[in-house]
């Protein structure tokens, strides 16, 4: 078999990810109705300038994925990131959700994470 390996195109990541999913699905049905839903959030200032926010979404299985959190340096501290967790985790867990991870580097978040009750279940070294 001839085969070349190329730079994908656009649609093209979207095809694979959705063969994967078929794939996991026939393996492991869904067990929410919406495949892919997100559960994103922000803290905007009085001129609605987005000052924090979190980017996540729940899977096919009532699992959350953290894709993001960022609070803006000048309110780093003031417990944005705290709330916005809360948020999130409040949110994905009356769509059903059991089960939230991330990841985070060590000079991210790591410790944060940590305070809020998350545990480190693998670690990638240097």
């Amino acid at each position: 078999m001839e085969y070349k390996i190329e730079n994908c195109n656009d649609g093209d990541a979207e095809y694979i990810i959705d063969r994967l999913v078929e794939y996991n699905l026939f393996q492991v049905p869904a067990e929410q109705e919406v495949l892919f839903d997100t559960v994103d959030k922000k803290i905007t200032d009085d001129n609605g300038k987005i000052i924090a926010g979190c980017v996540a979404k729940m899977y096919c299985w009532n699992v959350a994925y953290i894709d993001t959190l960022w609070v803006d340096s000048k309110y780093r501290g003031k417990g944005f990131g705290t709330k916005l967790l809360a948020e999130i985790e409040k949110t994905a867990k009356a769509k059903g959700c059991y089960l939230i991870h991330l990841d985070t580097f060590d000079f991210q978040a790591k410790e944060f994470y940590e305070k809020q009750g998350y545990e480190v279940f693998g670690v990638l070294e240097d």
